[in-house]
């Protein structure tokens, strides 16, 4: 089995690059969907390492105050030889087409963790998505929107795979049901 990085090796590199605790708790929230997530389908069937999501998901970010930011953690993850997270955190930005659920991948599962997350906060494909898109508008991109969308919809469709797969919604797994008033209240 390969070396993994651990927690205490991230905290270091978050104390290394002075990461804000705000970027610290996305990076955790990032982390533990992902692994949530990888971990239900590995209890139906799939073999993703979830060490690899985890370690990977905490680190993703922990550059995020500097120019290019995944390419600076990558290449600080690849100086301490943990090839596979750095290979991670370099493409963590690009979503560049989610994998068939036949061959889903850990890197797919940092991307759906990292676009249903918004700061530490699980919020689901649409609330990020709303968000990601008025930050496009704000910033005068109004021509992104459309491969936004695009990406939304290939998300979606990973995550409706992954649903059937693990026989319950993807936000059930992080968003608890209010309590029905009308529930346990009997008309005898």
């Amino acid at each position: 089995m390969r070396k993994r990085i651990s927690e205490e090796e991230v905290f270091g590199l978050y104390l290394e690059f002075k990461t804000p605790g705000n970027v610290m708790r996305h990076c955790n929230a990032v982390a533990n969907v992902a692994t949530t997530i990888a971990a239900c389908l590995n209890e139906h069937g799939h073999d993703l390492d979830l060490e690899l999501i985890h370690g990977a998901g905490l680190a993703h970010d922990v550059a995020r105050t500097q120019a290019r930011h995944w390419d600076v953690a990558a290449d600080r993850l690849a100086d301490m030889g943990y090839i596979e997270e750095s290979i991670i955190v370099r493409n963590h930005m690009t979503g560049a087409g989610y994998h068939d659920i036949s061959e889903v991948s850990e890197m797919d599962m940092i991307w759906l963790g990292d676009r249903l997350v918004r700061e530490d906060e699980y919020v689901g494909i649409d609330k990020r998505f709303e968000h990601i898109i008025q930050k496009a508008r704000d910033m005068g991109a109004e021509d992104h929107v459309k491969d936004i969308l695009a990406s939304k919809a290939d998300m979606k469709r990973l995550m409706d795979q992954i649903e059937e797969v693990i026989g319950q919604s993807i936000d059930s797994l992080f968003i608890a049901e209010e309590n029905d008033p009308e529930e346990g209240v009997t008309n005898e």
